[in-house]
């Protein structure tokens, strides 16, 4: 006999209703959704001379077009999500990514593609729309968990992706697997069109009665130091990112795809292993895990200079991977933290517009210093980045305590 009530044995929900296996469901179209955004980019090198760039020379510029275009959007897209609702710009995010993945493996010329690419960047923004979509219901710990949980997703996508592109090759060229990738997040509206739109037990409170225990330095300060972090942690992790392929094929003559896009994914495969743990250690001091986070990414990026063997080249990776993880946790638990009382949309869409713009920087600067320098240069690049900004959240942790 049904009744109206939930009955005593079901799964406890999280806040404003959003049940576990519901923000397992968010996690897996996160998943989806990554897979192509973040798994193909990689082989533009390879795409690109099949388009009229023989040498790959615009992969550098092309890998950040849909970041560009997406930090563009991100603002628009957090505020009309506020006002017309989560789940509908979530929804929005999801198609749009279908058609550009649609039309960039239709695309027979460089500015076809180029298109495709700047329609990916602005229709889609899929980070700030499922992130906006969790803290409209989570908070706290809660939020810092789903939050660590969605950057798992994408991590999984950036190991499973380019493996899974790398074996597909000499069968289907990367260029066409955009079509193949369009379904992908076409499947996960379908699912996402089944969960609930989330609200909050009580909508945005002052923060003085959510956190009254924690010492505020104040809404504008809190949130630049974030803003300030997220940008440096993207620039010196992604600008490694666009010649990785490359350097590896530099360094380790005659290595196999697959296993190049492995040493890619190495880092990502660490944060799907120890996120859990770490966010659990850092959970009470992530500005220290942060700190710690921006000095094994130096250290790992530093041993990519010197790797030319394929267990030497392996280390430095998982050395980088470390960094990442306690990088991207810490960010989730600051962010999670700074998003109480405030209207989520807003807030993640510009978090997105400052971490893509950190992307943005990281794609130039890779483009510059690789013609200029050679492969290698980006990596040693991304390692004085992350040097200069260890020391930055130690020293704002010990201005907040005075």
């Amino acid at each position: 006999m049904k009744t109206a009530s939930a009955p005593p044995t079901r799964r406890p929900e999280a806040a404003g209703g959003l049940a576990r296996r519901q923000v397992h469901a968010v996690a897996g179209c996160y998943f989806v959704a990554s897979f192509a955004a973040l798994g193909l980019p990689p082989y533009l090198t390879s795409i690109l001379p099949g388009l009229g760039d023989p040498h790959g020379h615009w992969a550098g510029l092309l890998y950040i077009v849909p970041t560009v275009f997406s930090a563009l959007g991100a603002p628009l897209w957090g505020r009309l999500a506020d006002q017309f609702g989560r789940k509908r710009l979530l929804l929005r995010a999801q198609l749009g990514l279908s058609v550009s993945f649609l039309l960039a493996g239709l695309a027979d010329s460089l500015p076809a593609f180029t298109l495709a690419l700047v329609l990916q960047g602005f229709l889609g923004g899929t980070f700030a729309a499922t992130n906006g979509y969790l803290a409209a219901a989570l908070e706290g710990p809660g939020l810092s968990r789903a939050l660590t949980l969605m950057q798992g997703s994408a991590r999984a996508a950036l190991v499973a992706a380019p493996i899974l592109v790398g074996a597909l090759s000499p069968w289907l060229s990367p260029h066409r697997q955009y079509l193949v990738m369009a379904l992908l997040p076409l499947a996960a509206a379908a699912l996402l069109a089944r969960l609930p739109e989330p609200t909050r037990a009580a909508e945005p409170e002052p923060r003085s009665s959510a956190a009254p225990a924690r010492p505020s330095p104040g809404p504008d300060r809190g949130l630049r130091a974030l803003y300030a972090y997220e940008f440096a942690f993207v620039f010196a992790t992604i600008v490694s990112f666009p010649y990785l392929i490359a350097l590896v094929d530099q360094r380790i003559p005659g290595i196999d795809a697959t296993v190049a896009g492995l040493l890619f994914a190495l880092p990502h495969l660490c944060y799907l292993l120890l996120a859990s743990r770490v966010h659990t250690a850092f959970l009470h001091r992530p500005r220290t895990g942060l700190a710690l986070g921006f000095a094994l990414v130096a250290a790992g990026l530093a041993g990519h200079g010197p790797a030319h063997s394929l267990p030497a080249f392996a280390l430095a990776r998982v050395v980088l991977g470390g960094g990442l993880t306690l990088g991207l946790v810490c960010l989730s638990v600051l962010a999670a933290d700074a998003a109480r009382g405030r209207a989520p949309g807003r807030m993640f869409g510009i978090l997105e517009l400052v971490s893509k713009g950190g992307a943005v920087a990281a794609g130039v600067v890779a483009m510059l210093v690789n013609s200029a320098f050679g492969v290698g240069s980006p990596v040693l690049v991304g390692t004085a980045a992350a040097l200069v900004a260890a020391a930055f959240p130690l020293l704002h942790h010990s201005v907040r305590s005075r």
